[in-house]
């Protein structure tokens, strides 16, 4: 071979040489006739078999014996192949040789006598040549020795059963039945029996057959069986066996639904719903869904607008246990299942879940983890008043909720306020003082004072307001709007004004207040209402004493312009503008840039309306420009130097000033290099 062609005949290059004549041959052939001719050829003996022809019985001895010498080499080559030993057993039987068949077989049961293939092999071929007796010995010697197998014994029933043997099938049933077997084996049991009308019997089979194998299929299968036959209360006892058979810990949905489904086909509606319930007061959710499904649809073909209802609240009330379950301490989902319950209007079943949920304390003492589990308590109690009418429920559950909360470290107002509100409902005012008194002196709170002034208030013990005005401003001196609430309680409802001005004179005395200008507006307000203008302007001086706020100042000067005057408003308006002069130069010398503009324009706005066109002029000569500058920013930094931008006023009244500081500066200057002249000089003439 040409060392440069490989094995494929085409050298080193795998295609094959270009066709150089590409024209038409003359003889075409079409494809139909390449596959005609292929499948032609294909039917072609390939290869003839010799037959070889026996003349006497002394060929077939030498025939046999040759034949039997190769299947004992091949069973002496390897015992263990099974396929040996039946093609040996099978060619005895072609020869009629029945006994030598026989032979084999037990031979390769010896060797293994737990293959299947021999016994089932074995057995057919006492079958196909009649030989029954021997057959059902096979049988019985299988079942005996591998009961386990089940092919062996549905061999063997079927061969009685075909031979019409029933009595025996059936005993060959019932010593299979003693080893228990699978569903499948007691069902063709119980075929069998009703194939020849032994219901009795069948009935009996059943009942072993679910105390063997107790799932709910088979109760299913029993019941249907009894209904088939229009046995209706058996059917139903066996329903109501297999669940208390069953147990709620392994309820299934299925035997469920086949049970009401049972009822409503006997006309039974009461009965299946009573089994919709059982059911789905009982499963989770994740395991009822089809039992939820069918009670729908119950409900919606035989139920009316309150068991539809019915169903929507179970399904509700499965999906929030299962939340609960997750996370026992979710409040909001207590609120929402109580609401449930509410409207489903069960009190016991509210009641039970109230408890549950005010049993979840939250874990730490620390108030916001109180704040939403405290109205599980009001709800609760709130329910028992309105809903249920029961007063002593009621109290107890305060009472509880009081015992519970850690007073010491926190508490809540509004527990305490609505069990008094209660104790008012029920006309008993002694228990409701007795326990705001209780509340204030163990837990003070703003709050609690508030709500107890009103009570009284609204009973007219304005005696009893007094004093507890006097011990919350005692408990909470800084606490302006207790001051001014008391003040004007007394000037307003009592009319008792010089108490009124003594409570004002003791609230601004206080050293730390949480909002002083509120108090300070409520005394000059009432000062001003009782028209003590010296007072009020006293007022004024005594608060500028203590704060110059541009505020106090506007204020104070719209006060003077209040007040009317006998001579006009002239002496007002004097006042005003002396108090805005003097409030710009406070404001100046402080250097307090947007103050001033804000005193301007009040200012501004008081010279136009009161003011002559040179107080006009001299105001506005004292508005400032805005100039927009650049400052570094506070975050900035030495490597990222950051400018922003900024507004500032330039007042007038500045610039004259900076301009005369920079002028005396210059002049100290050029007199100090006077004085270094004239002494250079002096020590040149020297």
């Amino acid at each position: 071979m040409d060392p440069k062609q490989t094995t494929t005949g085409f050298g080193k290059n795998p295609r094959p040489p270009k066709v150089k004549n590409k024209s038409a041959a003359p003889v075409q052939i079409t494809a139909e006739q390449i596959l005609r001719e292929a499948h032609d050829r294909r039917l072609e003996p390939t290869h003839s078999i010799p037959q070889q022809k026996i003349a006497d019985l002394e060929e077939l001895g030498e025939f046999r014996q040759r034949k039997r010498k190769e299947f004992e080499d091949n069973i002496r080559k390897n015992r263990l192949n099974i396929s040996n030993w039946i093609k040996y057993a099978n060619w005895e039987e072609s020869q009629m040789e029945f006994q030598r068949a026989r032979s084999v077989f037990e031979r390769a049961l010896d060797v293994e006598w737990r293959n299947n293939a021999i016994w089932l092999r074995y057995v057919d071929m006492e079958l196909k040549n009649k030989n029954v007796s021997h057959a059902r010995n096979l049988l019985d010697r299988a079942t005996t020795l591998l009961p386990r197998v089940d092919q062996f014994w549905y061999k063997y029933t079927y061969m009685e059963e075909t031979l019409g043997e029933v009595p025996k099938a059936r005993n060959v049933f019932e010593r299979w039945m003693k080893w228990e077997p699978g569903e499948n084996a007691w069902m063709a049991y119980i075929k069998m029996e009703l194939r020849y009308d032994e219901k009795q019997r069948a009935r009996a089979i059943y009942e072993r057959f679910v105390s063997i194998h107790p799932e709910p299929a088979n109760w299913i299968k029993w019941a249907r069986f009894e209904e088939e036959h229009n046995n209706m209360n058996k059917c139903r006892e066996i329903y109501t066996a297999a669940l208390e058979f069953i147990g709620d810990e392994k309820l299934d949905q299925k035997l469920l639904v086949a049970f009401a489904k049972f009822e409503i086909k006997a006309k039974e509606y009461e009965r299946a719903r009573v089994i919709f319930k059982y059911g789905l007061d009982r499963l989770p959710k994740s395991k009822s869904q089809s039992l939820y499904n069918q009670y729908t649809n119950f409900e919606k073909q035989y139920g009316n607008k309150a068991g539809i209802e019915d169903v929507v609240i179970g399904k509700r009330r499965v999906q929030y246990e299962q939340e609960i379950d997750e996370n026992p301490k979710n409040y909001d989902i207590w609120f929402d299942y109580a609401k449930l319950e509410e409207s489903a209007g069960e009190p016991e079943r509210v009641r039970e879940v109230y408890e549950r949920a005010i049993a979840q304390i939250p874990p730490a003492e620390e108030k916001r983890f109180w704040r939403r589990y405290i109205y599980l308590w009001i709800n609760y109690a709130l329910y028992e008043e309105l809903e249920n009418k029961d007063i002593e429920r009621t109290r107890e559950i305060y009472e509880q909720c009081i015992q519970l909360i850690p007073h010491k470290k926190f508490t809540f107002a509004k527990i305490w306020l609505l069990f008094a509100q209660f104790e008012i409902r029920q006309m008993d005012v002694s228990k409701a003082r007795k326990l705001l008194g209780r509340a204030i002196g163990q837990c003070p709170k703003n709050k609690l004072f508030k709500g107890y002034i009103d009570l009284e208030f609204q009973l007219r013990e304005f005696d009893r307001c007094r004093t507890i005005y006097t011990k919350w401003v005692e408990y909470d001196s800084s606490n302006c709007s207790a001051w001014i609430q008391f003040a004007e309680m007394e000037k307003n409802v009592l009319d008792e004004v010089e108490r009124c001005r003594a409570i004002f004179e003791l609230a601004v005395a206080q050293e730390n207040l949480n909002i002083p200008e509120l108090l300070w507006k409520a005394y000059i307000d009432f000062e001003i209402g009782e028209e003590e203008y010296e007072k009020t302007r006293d007022l004024y001086y005594r608060l500028l004493e203590r704060t110059e706020h541009v505020k106090v100042y506007i204020s104070f000067a719209q006060f003077e312009l209040s007040i009317p005057y006998e001579g006009g408003n002239a002496e007002g308006v004097r006042r005003a503008r002396k108090i805005f002069e003097e409030a710009y130069k406070k404001m100046k010398e402080k250097e307090l840039k947007e103050e001033r503009v804000l005193l301007l324009e009040a200012w501004k706005d008081f010279e136009e309306n009161y003011g002559t066109e040179e107080t006009k002029e001299i105001v506005t000569k004292k508005m400032p420009k805005v100039v927009k500058k650049r400052r570094r920013a506070a975050d900035s930094t030495e490597d990222n130097v950051i400018w922003e931008e900024y507004f500032d006023y330039i007042f007038p009244d500045d610039e004259v000033q900076n301009r005369s500081l920079k002028f005396l500066q210059m002049a100290q200057a050029w007199q100090a290099k006077q004085k270094e002249k004239s002494s250079t000089s002096e020590n040149n003439e020297e």
